[in-house]
């Protein structure tokens, strides 16, 4: 058996694996532009800034949009419809020396990358924050190797992107996997 040397811990620590998050509800006012960072996107209006997050239910938890000018805030795309979302939401502030969108297609997960974990379903299947492009407009939605491509919630309605869209990365990370452990090495 041989050992395994424990990774190298610098002064920038790579992120957990959902990011730094700011809790949020359906009452809360929006955060300052400081704290909810860079909007991923644009509505359709082209003014009204939309940001990354992920909606907690009782037994799962989605990504989804957020828009400050929406009531309520939080948007998330299931069963079909646009889900307008009461109660608890995390923001995922976008840092852009942090993260970056990847593109890729049919729900597959870029190897040797660390996506950023958006949620999970009832059943356990992870969910990861996805932006699709659809009549030129960016949207926030989920991905998963279980949905085959980018779901989105957009005028009332869930579509699917089976192509043409992005996945959220933490920049800088490689993951090494071997048959019986995985490492995160962190780029410096």
């Amino acid at each position: 058996m041989s050992a395994i040397s424990p990774p190298e811990y610098g002064s920038n620590p790579a992120p957990p694996p959902s990011g730094y998050r700011v809790p949020l509800n359906t009452t809360s006012a929006f955060p300052d532009p400081q704290q909810a960072g860079q909007p991923v996107a644009y509505d359709a209006d082209g003014v009204s800034p939309i940001f990354i997050g992920s909606a907690l239910f009782e037994n799962s938890v989605h990504p989804c949009k957020i828009g400050p000018h929406l009531s309520p805030a939080a948007s998330v795309p299931y069963g079909g419809t646009e889900h307008a979302h009461h109660g608890r939401y995390d923001l995922l502030p976008f840092i852009s020396q942090q993260m970056e969108w990847v593109p890729t297609a049919h729900g597959r997960i870029p190897e040797y990358r660390r996506p950023v974990e958006g949620g999970y379903e009832d059943n356990g299947s992870k969910l990861y924050h996805a932006l699709a492009n659809f009549q030129g407009i960016r949207v926030p939605g989920k991905t998963g190797e279980h949905l085959g491509g980018c779901n989105f919630a957009f005028g009332g309605a869930e579509h699917v992107a089976q192509e043409d869209y992005a996945i959220l990365y933490v920049k800088g990370v490689t993951i090494i996997s071997s048959t019986q452990h995985s490492l995160y090495r962190c780029w410096k």
